[in-house]
């Protein structure tokens, strides 16, 4: 039998260490995969004709004043770039919203049905499922951090549940890895062969990309944790226990008396 010799307040420091670096992880993953702000940018869209409600720079003007008679030659001003007008969009894995024009407001559609046909059955659905599994596993590696740290028992017990929880947050961070870089590769597929009226002239990733990835980084610093902790007690077993059977050893050599 092993000695129950580690302190306490080590323990609970390293379990506490590795189970705030979990929860971050989760907390962030979460809150990435619920938002639309992965890929940010611009759409170059035409300006709409100028009414009696909206006049200004998005609209179209033009210099007759009858507008309704038909009969009437009507001159536009705006000429080449002018004519256009750029639109805000933000696009995540469930939807894509974009600004309406001298409107307040956005204007959103799933952005499944915007990818391509070939991605929506392999990608697209690996990437949702892997998000889904990343998320899983991360919940189920924190329930096991919060047990150790909460279970007073030998030391040897919570050594099984630490090592058990390694092996999820690992498995978690492969998955969270591989689910980021197939949105990534969508996204990029869609930009190129997704419907014209929402190709973007201009994009950038967004802040629920970057949440993502620190996601990840978090879950990987709370698994080197983890097998830390564990490969550190272990250590500490095996010195214990050479300086037991060390003492055991003097005490027979020399008995006293």
């Amino acid at each position: 039998r092993m000695p129950d010799s580690v302190p306490a307040a080590d323990r609970w420091q390293r379990s506490s260490a590795a189970f705030s670096l979990h929860f971050l992880s989760l907390l962030f993953s979460i809150t990435a995969f619920s938002s639309s702000y992965w890929c940010e940018g611009t759409r170059k869209v035409a300006k709409p004709f100028c009414t009696e409600q909206s006049k200004g720079d998005h609209c179209i003007r033009f210099n007759s004043p009858d507008t309704n008679n038909s009969n009437a030659v009507q001159y536009i001003w705006e000429t080449g770039d002018d004519k256009f007008v750029e639109r805000k969009f933000h696009a995540g894995i469930w939807y894509s919203c974009e600004e309406i024009i001298n409107e307040e407001g956005e204007k959103c559609r799933s952005f499944i049905s915007l990818t391509p046909a070939a991605d929506q059955g392999r990608v697209l659905w690996l990437s949702i499922i892997a998000e889904l599994l990343y998320i899983i596993l991360l919940l189920t590696g924190a329930i096991l951090m919060s047990v150790e740290m909460c279970y007073y028992s030998t030391v040897i017990d919570g050594l099984k549940i630490n090592a058990f929880s390694a092996v999820v947050t690992v498995l978690a961070g492969l998955l969270g890895m591989v689910a980021h870089m197939m949105y990534t590769t969508v996204f990029q597929m869609t930009v190129n062969l997704g419907p014209e009226d929402w190709r973007p002239h201009t994009w950038d990733y967004g802040w629920s990309y970057c949440l993502a990835w620190a996601s990840f980084a978090c879950c990987m610093a709370a698994a080197v944790t983890t097998i830390n902790k564990y490969t550190k007690t272990i250590l500490e077993f095996k010195h214990k226990r050479k300086m037991l059977e060390r003492n055991l050893k003097i005490k027979y050599k020399f008995p006293d008396h």
